[in-house]
């Protein structure tokens, strides 16, 4: 029992202590928490301090910025008002001495129109006077005095013309040459045109089998190789080569007259002849630029120019190989140059250069005259060549007498008899052809085609037809012309509208 009591006592004893070291903890905790709680509170204190003390320190330095803003604005009006102060008070100062000017200049004008007729009183009293003292009228003075005018007049004329009759000795010979130059020209008749066809004669028809080849791929090897187009039609013993590049056509021309002789003609030897053609003909090309150097004695010519005038060969122009052309005006140019006392070899350059558009005008869109002239500049000519080259045909302005030489002996080389192939029937159907066509719309009065069909000239009327519409005339002029026409180069519309008054004095 004792035992029992003594174990509660010590449970009772042992929950006592317990408990008595709990409360002390909390006791503890608490007080620890709080202090965290005062330390905290301390804390947040200052930061809101310290963040009042930055806002008032921001707030204060933004209130002094704002305020020398506004104080340099306001100064800055005050200086704007000053000086429209100051360009008021000397607009006013200016104002008055205008109006004060006005007044001098009044008095002045009374002041002189009084001194004009004092002037004019005195001038007829000294007049009177000089009669008398003279003892002659007005009538006979002036007459005397004229005399000695003209005297003096007649000797200052005639040192002035002795001046111009020098001068005109001077320029005797180079208006000489203009004239005779000009006269040249006036006198030319020029026009061009192309063919673009080779014809290849074959032993029999039973060869255009053979060139056709199984399922044609002997034809189709051929001209996609050349770039030609093979035309075997019904035609007895001949096979046509059509390209508009002479260069290609020759290769093709030659090619194919090589496998028709061979006889073996397969995809393999139609390949093999062509490269050798190729060859063949750029050797053919080069030589033939050389020789026409050497026929003309040009020298120090750019290789690529020397290498178009040799293309040339296997250009034509109605029938007329265009090398053979252009070595005719070289020499044609040469012997202007010499009777006119210019330059030979710069003429015979000139002549020999004239065409060169034409060995690339196939590739090149424009007029053979601004083709040739784009690459006489390129290759650095001199600058008659080149204008020379470009106004033969009227594309721009001759500006000197080379460039009328040039196109003198190009229409007289043209124009003779059997150079070229087209008829005069021809001719005359072509021009009339395109007056029709430029007369056919409405509002047109008149039409001329000139320059030998290069250019036509319309007249429309100025009451139905106004400066707005005439751009689309032309254009519509011209669009007809290439719908209807085949014509060589290209063909200029040129629109005139003029107002016109007559009246007779009787």
């Amino acid at each position: 029992m004792s035992a029992l009591i003594a174990a509660v006592v010590g449970l009772l004893a042992g929950i006592y202590f317990h408990k008595t070291a709990l409360d002390k903890k909390e006791e503890g905790a608490v007080s620890k928490a709080e202090k965290l709680i005062r330390d905290a509170a301390n804390e947040a204190e200052q930061s809101r301090k310290e963040l009042m003390a930055e806002a008032r320190d921001e707030i204060h330095r933004l209130r002094q910025e704002v305020d020398k803003e506004t104080k340099e604005r306001r100064n800055e009006q005050q200086r704007t008002e000053r000086k429209l102060e100051q360009k008021e008070e000397n607009l006013d100062r200016k104002i008055e001495n205008v109006a004060k000017r006005e007044e001098e200049l009044k008095l002045k004008i009374e002041e002189a129109k009084r001194h004009m007729d004092g002037l004019s009183a005195r001038e007829g009293e000294l007049l009177t006077r000089l009669e008398e003292i003279a003892q002659l009228s007005r009538e006979e003075a002036k007459g005397i005095l004229l005399a000695e005018v003209e005297s003096e007049a007649n000797h200052i004329i005639g040192l002035r013309l002795k001046e111009m009759e020098e001068k005109a000795k001077r320029d005797a010979d180079r208006k000489a040459q203009e004239i005779i130059a000009v006269a040249i020209q006036r006198c030319s008749v020029d026009f061009t045109s192309e063919i673009a066809v080779s014809v290849v004669h074959i032993p029999s028809d039973e060869m255009k089998g053979r060139i056709i080849g199984r399922e044609g791929r002997n034809i189709r090897t051929f001209e996609t190789l050349t770039g030609v187009d093979l035309i075997v039609d019904d035609t007895p013993e001949a096979v046509t080569v059509s390209c508009f590049d002479p260069i290609r056509r020759e290769v093709a021309r030659l090619s194919l007259e090589r496998l028709i002789q061979d006889g073996r003609i397969h995809p393999a030897r139609i390949e093999e002849i062509i490269e050798k053609a190729q060859k063949d003909v750029d050797t053919q090309v080069i030589e033939a630029g050389e020789e026409a150097l050497l026929e003309t004695g040009i020298k120090h010519i750019h290789p690529e120019l020397a290498k178009l005038v040799g293309q040339l060969r296997f250009r034509a122009s109605y029938g007329q190989n265009a090398l053979h052309h252009s070595l005719e005006v070289a020499h044609l140019c040469g012997l202007f140059a010499a009777e006119l006392g210019l330059d030979e070899s710069l003429a015979k350059r000139a002549g020999l250069l004239h065409d060169i558009g034409k060995a690339v005008d196939h590739k090149i869109e424009g007029p053979h005259a601004v083709i040739g002239a784009d690459i006489a500049k390129r290759y650095n000519e001199p600058p008659e060549i080149i204008n020379a080259i470009a106004s033969h045909h009227e594309d721009e302005e001759p500006q000197t007498l080379y460039a009328l030489l040039v196109a003198a002996a190009d229409a007289a080389s043209a124009s003779r008899p059997g150079a070229r192939r087209e008829s005069l029937d021809a001719y005359i159907k072509r021009l009339e052809k395109l007056e029709e066509i430029a007369k056919s719309f409405e509002g047109v009065n008149k039409a001329f085609a000139i320059q030998a069909g290069r250019e036509v000239r319309v007249a429309v009327s100025p009451e139905t037809t106004d400066d707005g519409c005439m751009q689309k005339l032309a254009y519509d002029i011209a669009r007809k012309i290439e719908a209807e026409m085949k014509y060589p180069g290209q063909i200029r519309v040129t629109l005139i509208r003029e107002t016109r008054v007559v009246d007779y004095a009787k």
